[in-house]
């Protein structure tokens, strides 16, 4: 049989001190586009397929889809079902990643559809696949057929040891680096921005972004040489022509209604202007043109262009933009905490007409969050969910899972208020935000960063700074750049970027950028940052003129917690057999309750009561023998030489036969039983934990007499004047028996 060698092309480059390698030819060869992207021992497969549609969708159809292959890190997915499922919110926030700065790379008019899909198939502990995937999809669409403008580079810059650094490893980048950027650029400028610092300030952030940039030069020559080996010819895309006798008649017919539509500051009223305008336009065109209906389907384009220059005119020529606003005020804010009674903190944060209701809820260690990773099981205390319900928006709609945008809302106001955070040490709850959008009219993200702030610090948790997020826009005419503060849903569509930053007033902690045209200048990403910083801190004075600081006490309809520690050989002890001790104290108290290995143990409880009551259940396990004290005991076990008496929970002490009675005793059960309670007396502790055990004195004090500890501390022997002249080599001063006195 001959064997057919796999016709693979490979090449490689070295970034960032790393080789990265490209290879096609190999996998998926069917599809349009298809290579793997490799760097360490993670590999990632990255496919690209286009085929037309056989009606116009009136938008592009792209969808990318990551997925983390459980096998690529040599496991088995951890669900019932043991198999990958539905995406996870790191792979969905991933797609994400992918799709962002792809989309606009497509040529205009290019309508078939394509389906972009990155699967990991090998995943080292070093090497984070993500950016790997940007690339690998780059990479893909310009060696197919594709009209796709690239190619592109994705990379990741973390700053350790006052260093910039380039793809850093996972450990690095959660553990040492101060900053976690992940861009995506063209040869010309950046595309897309997304990630988060520590208190970063903005030149940092605008150094990081340009020295990232250069570092990644390699990976384009890369591509375009793999294109140059492999690759095929691109589709052709025929531009859509303007029709200019329809674009002459609206523009004289319609500009005016339009221009009136976009002065108008209030969101639903100016909607429903520009529709009556659209509407005007379409009922003039088919009267005037009643057989062209290409004319008819052209309408909406047309008035979409005039609106967008009329908006644009008018900031440039201007500086107004559509709600009369300059270019860099804030709308007005309007806060309002302890909105809600039974929530443990609550606040409605209002700018201009985007709204957040922001509700926080504390838990349990129980309640954090279990997921699988290419790293092994992996548990989150803190998660903020973003909901967009379709009311915000005056819409009707049918209401489904979460979206894709949700989730990457939600993802990056959490990156930004994580650093701010307390301790899991100090503070051990499970804390979860849940911001609601009320209505939308432009960046309801960074709305919902101050208002999760606000509810964190209204439900009492010690956050170290309150977080403070805006969207910042951009206009570019010509060579003139317009940094817009805090844009309208309208501006984002029409304009030429949204840059989300938040922070506090030490540094940023979170961003995202998207660019809609080729690229900014580095002075004017600067810019941005500055006057994104003005604006945040313009909000977070109005926030602590609302909320100065975490409010002194947790809601009191948070649970109440408690820290205790034990001997962690008394960790038995309160667990019980079978877990018998812990779920009554649980289902007693209503508590949940963490034990750790180390003998920590967390309370959690519904009320003050609940917990002092499961806080006493837990200590009662944890009791030490102390030297004069009574116990009423349990005989636990019979000897010869004498009994084991449970004096406390999981503790046995040595009742030794001469410490039974005043009188001697010949055999133990001529006066206690197996299962007997009997009181005794600690007369000693002995190393090694041995406990020394006598009835005889507590018979004594009973009897009003003085007891001496000291006369107790060791056994008569059972020979001489009190127990005859044998000395039983099973008792006292003989063999020791190794299931008494040293057994506990």
């Amino acid at each position: 049989m001959t064997m057919i060698p796999f016709d693979a092309t490979s090449l490689t480059a070295t970034v960032g001190g790393m080789d990265i390698t490209i290879e096609t030819g190999k996998y998926a060869r069917q599809a349009s586009g298809a290579v793997t992207i490799t760097s360490g021992k993670t590999t990632v497969l990255v496919t690209a397929v286009t085929q037309p549609l056989a009606i116009d969708r009136g938008f592009f159809p792209l969808t990318c889809n990551y997925q983390e292959m459980a096998y690529a890190a040599g496991r088995v997915p951890g669900n019932y079902f043991r198999r990958e499922g539905r995406p996870s919110e790191r792979e969905t926030l991933i797609c994400r990643l992918i799709d962002r700065p792809i989309r606009p790379l497509f040529e205009k008019g290019f309508a078939d559809e394509v389906q972009i899909i990155a699967t990991v198939l090998s995943a080292d502990k070093h090497v984070n696949p993500d950016v790997l995937a940007v690339t690998g999809a780059s990479a893909a669409c310009h060696i197919s057929k594709m009209p796709f403008l690239g190619p592109i580079v994705g990379a990741r810059v973390g700053f350790i040891n006052n260093e910039f650094v380039l793809n850093p490893s996972y450990t690095q980048a959660d553990n040492e680096s101060s900053l976690n950027l992940v861009f995506a650029a063209t040869r010309e400028a950046m595309v897309m921005v997304e990630g988060g610092g520590k208190f970063v300030s903005e030149d940092l952030v605008a150094d990081a972004l340009a020295w990232g940039h250069e570092q990644v030069a390699p990976l384009f020559d890369l591509q375009d040489q793999l294109r140059e080996k492999v690759g095929v010819a691109k589709l052709k895309v025929e531009t859509p022509k303007q029709d200019e006798e329809l674009v002459s008649f609206l523009g004289d017919f319609i500009t005016d209604d339009i221009q009136a539509a976009v002065t108008t500051p209030e969101k639903m009223v100016r909607y429903a202007a520009k529709d009556a305008a659209k509407a005007k336009a379409k009922e003039a065109v088919a009267e005037k043109f009643p057989e062209d209906e290409a004319k008819l389907k052209a309408v909406s384009g047309i008035v979409g262009d005039i609106t967008k220059k009329l908006v644009r005119d008018r900031i440039v020529n201007e500086g107004l933009r559509i709600d009369g606003r300059d270019t860099t005020t804030v709308r007005p804010l309007s806060i309002e905490t302890g909105v809600l009674s039974q929530t443990h903190g609550s606040v409605l944060f209002r700018r201009g007409e985007t709204s957040a209701l922001a509700v926080a809820t504390l838990g349990s260690t129980r309640d954090e969050q279990r997921y699988d990773s290419l790293l092994g099981d992996a548990t989150k205390r803190f998660m903020l969910h973003y909901n967009f319900p379709p009311y915000c928006v005056g819409e009707a709609r049918m209401l489904r899972g979460t979206s894709r945008r949700e989730v990457g809302h939600g993802a990056l106001a959490e990156r930004a208020l994580t650093p701010v955070l307390p301790n899991q040490d100090d503070f051990p709850f499970t804390i979860r935000v849940v911001s609601e959008i009320m209505e939308s009219n432009g960046s309801s993200s960074m709305a919902s960063v101050c208002g999760a702030t606000l509810s964190l610090m209204d439900a009492g948790v010690p956050i170290s700074e309150p977080v403070a997020g805006i969207a910042m826009g951009l206009c570019k005419e010509d060579d003139k750049y317009f940094v817009l503060t805090d844009i309208l849903g309208d501006e984002d569509a029409l304009g030429d970027m949204d840059f989300k930053v938040a922070g506090t007033k030490d540094g940023i902690t979170a961003i995202q950028m998207d660019i809609k045209i080729a690229g900014i200048p580095q002075e004017v990403l600067k810019k941005a940052l500055h006057q994104a910083k003005d604006a945040r801190l313009h909000i977070l004075g109005h926030m602590g003129e609302e909320l100065a600081a975490p409010r002194e006490e947790l809601s009191e309809l948070a649970p109440q917690m408690a820290v205790v520690h034990i001997d962690p050989e008394k960790i038995r002890s309160v667990i019980g057999p079978g877990g018998k001790n812990i779920k009554a104290i649980t289902a007693e108290t209503e508590a949940d309750i963490d034990i750790e290995d180390s003998g920590k143990i967390s309370i959690f409880a519904p009320t003050m009561v609940s917990m002092e009551k499961a806080k006493e259940m837990v200590l009662y396990y944890d009791q030490k023998a102390e030297p004069g004290k009574n116990y009423l005991g349990t005989v636990r076990k019979v000897l010869e030489v004498g009994a084991l008496v449970e004096i406390l929970p999981g503790m046995e002490g040595m009742l030794h036969i001469s410490q039974l009675d005043f009188e001697r005793v010949e055999r133990v059960e001529d006066v206690v039983q197996l299962g007997q309670e009997v009181w005794v007396k600690c007369i000693s502790l002995e190393p090694g934990g041995r406990i020394r055990l006598s009835r005889k004195a507590w018979l004594m004090e009973e009897a009003g007499q003085e007891v001496n500890l000291e006369d107790f501390k060791r056994p008569a022997p059972r020979g001489g004047d009190r127990n005859g002249g044998r000395r039983d080599n099973r008792g006292g001063g003989g063999r020791r028996d190794n299931r008494g006195g040293g057994r506990r």
